[in-house]
């Protein structure tokens, strides 16, 4: 897995650059932000479970027809699938939230996903969109425990829920 800093090392690298301004003000970004993710994945790691939850609830108020019969979370299996791959979105963002940097998304979690979401028939819109509640609860507690800045949680999240939405599954 790579962070902010391998990655950006790895890029110049890959050119045969030195570190310019940006370079170097990219790293002064990362080490200032350091400790507010660092605590920011400690919010995450204190209860995970509770914000699966209280995501997959709101999700579920929200388009009903998933827990109907004939929806995607319908049966007990599909519904504890469905919580399973939340719980997973929750702690790769918490990875790349520490990292710094999205590419573990890419390789854990997004390459793998298209083709079994395409081969079970799964919807993409409920699943950005319990992506999208899982950030908005972590920005809430980020914030409630004092860390600021509280958006430094939005990037993996979006990122995910972009790179979905982009996809055809």
């Amino acid at each position: 897995m790579r962070d902010a800093v391998t990655s950006l090392i790895r890029n110049y690298d890959i050119t045969g650059r030195y570190f310019d301004r940006t370079a170097i003000e990219s790293l002064k970004a990362y080490f200032d932000t350091g400790m507010a993710r660092v605590q920011a994945a400690a919010v995450i790691n204190s209860n995970p479970s509770a914000i699966v939850k209280q995501a997959a609830s709101q999700l579920f108020e929200e388009v009903p027809e998933l827990i109907r019969p004939s929806g995607n979370a319908y049966t007990t299996r599909r519904y504890a699938a469905c919580l399973r791959d939340m719980d997973y979105y929750l702690r790769y963002a918490s990875y790349a939230l520490v990292a710094g940097d999205s590419d573990v998304l890419d390789e854990r979690v997004l390459e793998g996903l298209r083709e079994t979401y395409n081969s079970l028939d799964v919807p993409v819109g409920p699943t950005v969109r319990g992506i999208q509640i899982m950030k908005d609860i972590v920005r809430e507690q980020v914030a409630a425990a004092g860390i600021s800045p509280a958006s430094i949680v939005d990037e993996p999240f979006e990122y995910m829920a972009r790179s979905l939405a982009e996809k055809n599954i």
